[in-house]
């Protein structure tokens, strides 16, 4: 005969801690597969580029659609692939200070960058999802004959820079518990 278990005691810490691991991890997960995707995007894009300069050079039948199509999917994997790109820290960043300053100095000019970051992007995909909205509720389209509907492009600018600044929340959250130790070390 088995004595029971007790039962696990989960305090709210715990479970906040436990959300937002997983949250943490989705958002990893998301910024992972839109990176991928994003890579066969482009390559996508290079066949119809190639398609429409065999079509204008050896047919003499330019495609009315091609170069929109190109710039449509040039602007999906450029925004979907920003938070794949930052998840490893891809973006523009001044390489020399890594090797002038200490790494703990370093870590703050990289949360304060993150955070800074955070602000912009935010800003730039609450934007996104207005003209999103705009573009869809008015009905944009371009003035090509294709005329694709605007709200993609959109769309896809507001994913991506959500995408992001989460990509950037999570960076930001993971690396206050180090800067507290920090500067609970100085205090002492």
């Amino acid at each position: 005969m088995s004595i029971p278990a007790e039962p696990a005691v989960v305090t709210p810490a715990t479970a906040v801690r436990t959300a937002w691991r997983g949250f943490a991890w989705l958002v990893r997960q998301f910024n992972i597969l839109t990176g991928y995707l994003s890579a066969v995007i482009i390559v996508i894009t290079a066949g119809v580029v190639c398609y429409g300069v065999i079509m204008r050079y050896y047919f003499a039948s330019p495609l009315d659609w091609g170069l929109e199509l190109s710039i449509f999917m040039l602007i999906v994997s450029t925004f979907m692939s920003a938070g794949y790109t930052q998840l490893q820290r891809g973006h523009v960043t001044i390489e020399i200070m890594d090797h002038i300053l200490s790494a703990r100095a370093n870590r703050v000019r990289y949360l304060v960058g993150d955070l800074l970051s955070l602000l912009f992007c935010a800003f730039v995909a609450w934007n996104a999802w207005t003209y999103f909205h705009e573009a869809y509720s008015e009905g944009w389209v371009t003035e090509s004959l294709w005329a694709p509907k605007m709200w993609i492009p959109y769309l896809f600018m507001a994913i991506g820079m959500s995408a992001l600044s989460l990509q950037l929340l999570v960076q930001t959250v993971e690396a206050l518990p180090v800067l507290r130790g920090m500067f609970a070390k100085k205090v002492n």
